[in-house]
């Protein structure tokens, strides 16, 4: 189709008219034919880049996106956006940059759009939190918009069994107790990642790619093939073609994420032993299209659904395992034969998500995804907390735990890295709470994630008798007892600023509760005595974040979202 109305869309503004010559100059420049500057202009956005194999595969897919643009009457305008990836950024001040990163990629794929009035956007993302960041955009801009995921990293293969970077994280640990020899290690970290791709396991980037399909943004199938897999290149065509349907047809983000879809990509989230960070993400993407959807709206979805894909961290599977016996499907087919998803919200197919898997058949041989009869808990992976030590909640992730309750000392550290010195010279015991605070998304800046800490502490094999609290994160791999997103933070004066060593401290997942047993009267003279910390981030982003930045029970959000716009870029 090529005798395209540009009346009502955006790049009319660059196109039409003789006053736009000098526009259209620009396009004749890079190649474009009349009939090509005629057409609708779909912005290909992906994270590309060279800082890990996350995104590595990424410029490779948006090519074929390209074509499939092409073929259904589009012209492609490629551009890149940045990403942090964790597993680089982790252990060291780098990591205050990754949750921040999210808002950028979100800030400047909605800038690229908007100067270049582009009339529809196909999102390619890879690492953690450049999936959540393209949604957003989506979401915010409303134009027409397909996301995929670049797909995961194979899993590697050490002493006959299968490894991710997590198992180096933990080998850290091992090799520091002196149960790993310098040779081991070496070993180990040689053939843990042996591909392009994403973390395997279920956690962040699996669960927000899990989480695209469910809630509708991504076409059904698209996020299982690992990222080297050749198959990735025929989605990419396939969401080219999509996203041209959908301009047609003039269906946009939030027409597909509406409340209904928000609670559907929660229940995922729980039956796959998904990341904490989905607590997060989730209330940010909803904030785009004006909608309210808390932390403890996602919770209390979680608890009440049930485990069904034994998923590392917790579990014993990878995203390959997913994808060997049906991909995201499969998990969406078993909830929704179960009556746990709402079939009726509508996708980027123009159908309905039920529609979308109707003809899917679940497998019954194997033992990755089982059906809500067959579940492996009654409870979601990731549960909610609230307390006298967080009355704005915290989450922690349950899958593959065995206690639910925990009670100890508090051991307080102000900071990641004086936690993570006291770990690696053993100077904790059982029963142990160890408290790291200032490092929420103001007081970090930038709400750092903990696996360095968590996954050092399982190495030494005291995973089971030490707890964590923190008002920063905990990465989608970590596994244990470990409260992220503890609010109000500390740098605001929470109640975990006011924690001390020695204090007792009872969790009990299974009750959602968190509290330390210090009487008001003694918090009350804690809380006069108490002064906000001086920060290093005095200049630059992340200083700039800080002062933006909302509570994590809200998303960590840096602006005032959908509900406040009076007009929608879309709609210019």
């Amino acid at each position: 189709m090529t005798d395209w109305d540009k009346s009502k869309l955006p790049s009319r503004h660059v196109t039409e008219g003789p006053e736009r010559a000098p526009h259209r100059s620009y396009y004749y420049a890079m190649g474009l034919t009349e009939e090509e500057i005629a057409r609708p202009f779909v912005g290909v956005a992906t994270c590309w880049n060279e800082a890990a194999p996350c995104n590595i595969a990424l410029s490779r897919q948006a090519q074929s996106v390209k074509q499939g643009v092409k073929a259904s009457g589009g012209t492609p305008r490629e551009f890149t956006t940045i990403t942090v990836t964790d597993g680089i950024a982790m252990g060291h001040q780098g990591m205050k940059s990754s949750l921040a990163s999210r808002d950028a990629i979100a800030d400047t794929v909605e800038l690229t759009v908007r100067g270049h009035c582009y009339d529809a956007l196909v999102g390619l993302a890879g690492c953690d939190k450049s999936l959540p960041g393209m949604m957003m955009a989506m979401l915010r801009l409303n134009v027409p918009s397909v996301f995929m995921y670049g797909g995961s990293i194979l899993p590697g293969k050490f002493k006959g069994r299968d490894v991710t970077v997590v198992d180096v994280f933990e080998a850290v640990g091992q090799h520091a107790a002196g149960n790993m020899s310098d040779e081991d290690l070496h070993a180990l970290e040689c053939v843990a990642c042996p591909s392009a791709g994403a973390c395997g396991g279920q956690f962040t980037a699996n669960t927000m790619a899990t989480v695209s399909e469910a809630i509708g943004l991504a076409l059904p199938g698209s996020a299982g093939a690992p990222a080297p897999y050749e198959d990735r290149d025929r989605w990419a065509v396939e969401s080219g073609r999509a996203v041209m349907d959908l301009i047609r047809r003039n269906l946009r983000p939030r027409d597909i994420v509406t409340r209904r879809a928000l609670e559907n990509a929660a229940v995922v989230v729980g039956a796959t032993g998904g990341s904490t960070n989905a607590g997060l993400h989730l209330p940010a993407m909803a904030h785009e299209a004006g909608i309210r959807f808390t932390m403890d709206d996602v919770v209390a979805i979680m608890r009440r659904t049930p485990y069904i894909a034994d998923l590392k961290p917790g579990g014993k599977y990878v995203a390959y395992d997913v994808y060997k016996v049906g991909g995201i499907p499969v998990i969406i087919k078993a909830l929704l034969d179960a009556g746990l998803l709402h079939g009726d919200c509508i996708t980027v197919t123009g159908k309905t998500l039920a529609e979308n898997h109707a003809e899917v058949v679940f497998p019954t041989d194997q033992d990755v995804v089982f059906p809500v009869s067959k579940a492996l808990s009654k409870t979601g992976g990731v549960v909610g907390l609230k307390g006298n030590l967080a009355p704005e909640g915290g989450i922690v992730k349950i899958a593959g735990m065995k206690k639910l309750r925990f009670e100890g000392t508090a051991l307080c550290f102000d900071c990641e890295e004086d936690a993570f010195r006291a770990v690696e010279e053993r100077a904790y015991k059982a029963g142990d709470i160890i408290v790291i605070r200032y490092e929420g998304p103001k007081g970090g800046p930038g709400m750092r994630e903990m696996l360095s800490t968590t996954a050092a502490i399982y190495g030494q094999g005291m995973g089971e008798q030490v707890a964590l609290i923190t008002d920063g994160r905990f990465s989608g791999a970590t596994r244990g007892f470990c409260i992220g997103h503890v609010g109000p933070e500390a740098a605001v004066g929470g109640p975990i600023a006011l924690l001390r060593n020695g204090d007792r401290v009872v969790i009990d997942a299974e009750r959602g509760t968190i509290d330390m047993e210090v009487d008001e009267a003694e918090l009350s003279r804690r809380r006069a005595e108490w002064k906000p910390r001086a920060t290093d981030y005095n200049s630059g982003a992340l200083w700039k974040y800080a002062q933006l930045v909302g509570p994590a029970h809200l998303g960590a959000v840096t602006h005032p979202g959908g509900a406040e716009e009076t007009h929608c870029y879309a709609d210019q």
